[in-house]
């Protein structure tokens, strides 16, 4: 009886390890679509953006490595583009949801965080630093961003995630008719 009370504690306790390391969603990608456009209905069509090797060379100046599809789907209605886009923080992808509007951040919203650390990055205090920046000459961030102690890969991935946005919006409008 015992061995049988010890198994299903231990049973339970694996449970709970495993429900700590799933996923935190924060917001489903179709509803960051819905909210950006308001409402489901006027959600536009994806796109796709196919990156030529000179932009493949940007993106991997922009991430520090190779993004890992030739495509990245997007959606645009008039002057606004949304992008979900991810990057590692430490280890595991950050699902970011980014909206450009007149070549612009307007909006950056962490969608699925995996890592155990950093999570902070989701936070409005964090996230609306963003808001109004766009890309310097050099291709940085045209104001900088403050960071969170202890979040600093969280911080970089997100800090990246808001550049490739802005070069993916720059790109496709000077590359695809409107």
């Amino acid at each position: 009886m015992n061995t049988l009370r010890l198994l299903a504690v231990g049973i339970i306790g694996l449970l709970a390890c495993e429900a700590r390391a799933e996923d935190d969603v924060y917001q489903a990608p179709e509803l960051f679509l819905a909210e950006t456009f308001a409402g489901e209905s006027a959600v536009p069509a994806p796109q796709l953006v196919w990156l030529t090797k000179e932009a493949r060379e940007q993106v991997k100046s922009i991430l520090g490595h190779d993004y890992p599809s030739m495509r990245i789907r997007y959606w645009r209605q008039a002057a606004r583009t949304a992008w979900i886009l991810e990057e590692v923080g430490k280890t595991k992808p950050i699902t970011t949801g980014l909206v450009v509007a007149d070549g612009r951040l307007e909006r950056i919203k962490v969608l699925v965080y995996r890592e155990s650390h950093g999570w902070e990055v989701k936070y409005p205090f964090f996230t609306d630093q963003f808001s109004g920046l766009g890309l310097d000459e050099a291709g940085r961030l045209s104001k900088p961003i403050d960071g969170i102690s202890g979040a600093t890969l969280s911080v970089n991935a997100l800090t990246k995630l808001g550049r490739l946005a802005l070069f993916l919006d720059a790109f496709v409008r000077k590359t695809q008719v409107p």
